[in-house]
Order: structure tokens, then sequence, then C-alpha cells
């Protein structure tokens, strides 16, 4: 009698553990797939980037169109980097929008933390959006001295019921626009290993871009849309949107990818900026792990005379599967005459493309499924040909610091490396 009395209460616990469990998987397999249905692009070749058609198509498919009167900076490294970021939030005077997805402990975590509260403390509208899983390893007291300040912190995607199905969409945007008028983008994060001036292992080599000008409101629209997204809330009127005089003389705009809406506007930049090329196309890339689609047009560049140049990380690096799911797919860029080179000193947290010497696109996205598809992204485009040589420089200057990799070195590489490139290829479209 004990037995078939237990019965029910067994059968009752079988269903609610297989219910738990399809749900997880469910779950699972909601976040583990590759974004958006992905579109097959038909991409004729109708101008090159010297074609006004190209700042044209650009400037309507991508979102905002493009504006005169900016002045972009680049910034170097941590050095070069912080000081001014932190400089224009200590002087701002109504407003401080700041997106990252990496904010962790150390010395410059608590600096931008101090900063951020002393503004707030004074009467700044202070709002800063982090991703929730990209600030796991601050320090809570960041979190508290800067909320105790005034200063309202939301987390992107932090766990809540309604969205456990959206876990694996991260924002990977670095954006920082301070009274409206300035404005930060480019690859750092706020953690240790970006300060410094990449002299060693433990300091990564990056580049950031200050901005003024009218390409600055594109970055507080960025912005704003991640806020609106988390708290409801609309950020408008003068504090976020000022007057822009001209800064300078570039041409620019920002942009930005989300799988909630866009998620085809990064890989198609690049895929127009590739079929467009007649030149050169320099990318320094942090995570290289081109799709079918993308080799494709690359190996149509090459095929039409085009020299293609990539950087990207060498021995130091910060994740050994994405470096194996990319040298899988080498070969035939080597073999159809790109340059590829792997940097020495540090590990390499670039992500820059440079074609024709016309275009320059900075900002968070890596050169993978990953940022196409699966992450909040956001690149600045600037459209001037000194800016382009400058960075050119600074690419060149990249290379003197790293090797070469030919085709019969890729070829000869070990076997236990082979088999842990072919390992990777189940989990490219997460990477």
């Amino acid at each position: 009698m004990k037995k078939a009395a237990g019965r029910p209460r067994s059968t009752l616990f079988t269903v609610l553990v297989t219910a738990l469990v399809t749900g997880a998987l469910v779950l699972l397999a909601l976040n583990f797939t590759a974004g958006e249905k992905k579109v097959q692009q038909q991409l004729p070749r109708l101008y090159n980037t010297a074609s006004p058609q190209f700042e044209r198509a650009l400037g309507n498919l991508l979102g905002p169109g493009i504006v005169g009167g900016n002045e972009v900076t680049e910034l170097l490294n941590g050095d070069q980097i912080f000081p001014p970021m932190l400089a224009a939030i200590q002087a701002a005077r109504q407003s401080v929008t700041f997106e990252t997805y990496i904010y962790w402990s150390g010395d410059i975590g608590k600096a931008f933390a101090d900063a951020l509260s002393e503004r707030a403390r004074a009467g700044v509208k202070v709002h800063v959006l982090l991703d929730w899983v990209g600030s796991a390893k601050m320090e809570e007291s960041y979190l508290t001295e800067m909320k105790e300040a005034g200063v309202q912190i939301e987390k992107f995607h932090k766990p809540h019921w309604y969205n456990l199905a959206r876990m694996n969409n991260r924002t990977h945007r670095k954006l920082l626009v301070v009274d409206g008028q300035v404005g930060f983008t480019g690859g750092v994060g706020i953690a240790p290993e970006w300060t410094g001036n990449a002299q060693n292992p433990d300091h990564w080599r990056d580049s950031h871009y200050l901005v003024r000008g009218p390409a600055v409101a594109h970055m507080q629209a960025t912005f704003l849309d991640n806020w609106l997204k988390v708290t409801g809330k609309v950020l408008h009127g003068d504090p976020y949107f000022p007057l822009l005089a001209p800064a300078g003389a570039m041409k620019a705009q920002m942009f930005s990818s989300s799988p909630s809406s866009g998620s085809e506007s990064m890989q198609l930049m690049y895929h127009l900026a590739i079929t467009a090329a007649e030149h050169t196309i320099d990318l320094s890339v942090a995570y290289f792990v081109p799709d079918e689609l993308t080799q494709k047009l690359l190996m149509d560049a090459l095929a039409r005379g085009v020299r293609v140049r990539f950087i990207t990380p060498g021995e130091h690096t910060d994740t050994e599967t994405v470096k194996a799911a990319s040298r899988a797919t080498w070969g035939p860029l080597l073999q159809a005459g790109a340059e590829i080179y792997e940097y020495g000193p540090t590990m390499y947290h670039c992500k820059v493309m440079i074609v024709d010497q016309l275009l320059v696109s900075v900002g968070s996205t890596n050169f993978d499924n990953r940022s196409f598809r699966l992450n909040d992204e956001a690149n600045l485009n600037v459209y001037d040909a000194a800016f382009a040589q400058r960075q050119t420089r600074v690419f060149e200057d990249d290379i003197q610091r790293s090797r070469r990799v030919t085709y019969e070195a890729w070829l000869d590489r070990p076997l236990r490396e082979k088999a842990h490139e072919k390992m990777t290829g189940w989990l490219r479209s997460q990477l």
C-alpha cells in the first residue's frame, strides 16, 4: 500500500523534472542559435570607393546619414586613451552617458567610478549601462559608490524570466558621450589589461577614438537605443542633444547593429566596403572568423588585384578557441595572396578597417559571427583621406611588431593545431 501511494508522487516528480529539462534545452537552443535568419546577400560590384555612390549607399543603407564637420583623433593604448576619457567626465556640466562591455576591478575601474560619482554628486545627469556578463568581475563597491552618488546604473540583459531566451545577446558597444558634445568609441574595456602602452603581455594593444562634431549626436543616439531597451526611458533635450557646431572637416557616421534590429547592418557595411575596394584593404582584427560569404568577397577582392592585409593576435591571446577557428580559414586567403600578420608583444585587441585610404571604420565590432549576428555593436565610419593615411601609418607600425604567416608555414602547422581547428567548427556560429 505504501508503494502504491508513492507512485503518484513519483510520477509527478518525473513530469516536473522532464518539464524543467525540456525548458532548459529550449532556452539553450534559443540562446545558441546564430541570431536572425542569415541573409545570403546578392551584392554585385557596381562602383568603387572613390565613387559618390559608395558614400550614398553606406549613408542610406546603414541608418544615420553621413555628416560633415567632424574631428576624429586616434588614441593608442591606455596611456593615451584613459586620461582624456577621465578628463572629459571630470569636465562634464550636464550629462554623461557611458556604455561598455568589460568593466572589471583594478585601479582604472576605481578611477572611473570615482569620476562618475563625483559628477553625479555635482548634479550632472550620469547614466551607465554595463553588460551583465562583461561586468561580472566588477567590484561591488564600485557599483555601491556610484549608486549612492546618484549615478543611474543599468545592466544589459540581466537575467529575468522575460529575457532568458536572449542571454546570449550581449552589448559589446563601447561608448562614452559627455554633454552631448564629445564622444569616445573604439575597442577598450575598463580593466587593467588596457592600461599602459602595450609594453608587455599584461598590457594590451588597442585603439580608441575621440570624436567632436555632428557625429557625436549619432553616438548619443546609439547609446540611447540600448538605454531605452533596458529602462523604457527616453533621454532627450539640450543636456543630451545640444546644437553641435562643426569641429573639423571630416565626414563621419556612427551606426549600430543588434539581433533585435538591424542585425545585418554591420556585416553589410563590411561587405559593401570589401566589394567596392579597388586598391587596399587593411584590417586590424582581434577576432577574425569570417563566414563563407565573407571569405568569398575577400577572395574576389584579391582576384581583382586588391592588396589585403590582416593583423591578428599571435602568441598572446585571451581565447585559444577563437584563434584556432580563425587559423582554420587562412589557407585559401594566403594562397590567393593575402598578407596575414600575428602581433608579437601582447594581446592585439584593435578593431579597425581601412579601405583604399578613404574609409576607416572603428568601434566595437570584431570580424566574426558573434559581432555580426549575436551582439549589439557600434562602429564609427570616417570618410577622410588624411585620417585614413594616419591610420595606415599606425597599422604599418603594428606590422613592424608582427610576424608574417606564409602559406607554407600555415600548411606545416602541427597536427594538434589542425585537430583543435577542426573541433572549433562546431562552435563557429558562436565565435
